[in-house]
Order: structure tokens, then sequence, then C-alpha cells
């Protein structure tokens, strides 16, 4: 990719769509090696469709990057009940390795309000890349959740960060 140095920005409403096809072009590539194909598609039905993107843009909780005018980042954060949890961190694949995880991660963490103390994060078992990607951010394994079919690859590894 050409250019300079990717711009990390809120998200806004003019994103959304771009957002979507960044899901729909890369989780599926993404996990189905990982996954399966029935669980990558999964994934992009349940987290990548127009009206959960808006809302996460509405609440402030979705960052993009940008470079040449094209979509090169994403990341979004949450709430599980009063834990704050990063759900979605994506970097396209030609840039991955460059600092732009970190970039990412880094503007969602500044985004959190100034009482919170940790940041959880949540990743497939399978996905032993964004793990150690995680692992070398600060992140530390605290709980792993089976998956419910059994299926090793799909478990859901949790990990927090202390933020203070």
């Amino acid at each position: 990719m050409a250019g300079t140095e990717p711009v990390v920005r809120d998200a806004g409403p003019d994103d959304v769509a771009a957002v979507r096809r960044f899901g729909e072009e890369h989780i599926p590539a993404h996990y189905t090696p990982l996954i399966g194909p029935e669980a990558a598609s999964g994934q992009v039905r349940l987290w990548w469709d127009e009206t959960r993107l808006a809302a996460a843009v509405a609440d402030g909780l979705l960052v993009v990057a940008e470079l040449d005018g094209r979509l090169v980042g994403v990341g979004q954060r949450g709430r599980l009940g009063t834990d704050h949890v990063v759900y979605k961190l994506y970097v396209h694949p030609a840039l991955r390795g460059r600092g732009l995880g970190p970039r990412l991660l880094d503007a969602i963490t500044r985004r959190l309000p100034a009482d919170a103390d940790r940041l959880w994060i949540e990743h497939y078992a399978a996905n032993a890349r964004a793990g150690a990607f995680y692992e070398r951010e600060g992140f530390t394994v605290r709980r792993v959740e089976p998956d419910p079919t059994g299926d090793p690859a799909l478990a859901v590894v949790w990990r927090a960060r202390t933020l203070r």
C-alpha cells in the first residue's frame, strides 16, 4: 500500500459501510483456516452488520485507521457488565506487523472513561497470532471459556490489562 502513515480516528456515520465491507473482505479470509468457514461466516453476520456498526459509531465505540482514503484497520470497544472490552481489533493484512495494531489499541484505551482501571480483550483459542500480539501489549490470560460444541479452536480466551 502506498502512502505515508495511516490516520487513526473516531469512526463516523459515513464509515459504517466501509467498515462492513472491511469485515466482509477480511474476516472470513482470516478466520476460515482457524475456525472453519461456518464459524467465520457467522462472525461477519453477527458482528459486522450495518445496524450493529452504526450503533457502535453512535456510541463513540469504534475507531478506524485510514490510509490514502482506504480503510485499513478497525477497533471497537464495548461493555460486558462493568468491564470495558475490546471486541474488534483488525488490521489490513498488508499492514500487519507495522505498528498499526498498537495504535488502534491506544486509540481505544484513550477513549475509556477516566475511572477505567482494566481493559479486557477476547479472542478464539485458535487465533495464536492475536494471542501473541495481546501478550506483547500487556494482556494476560484470565480465563478460557470452552465452546459449547467442545471444539477447542472455538474456545474464547479472555485477557486483561491493568490500566493504572
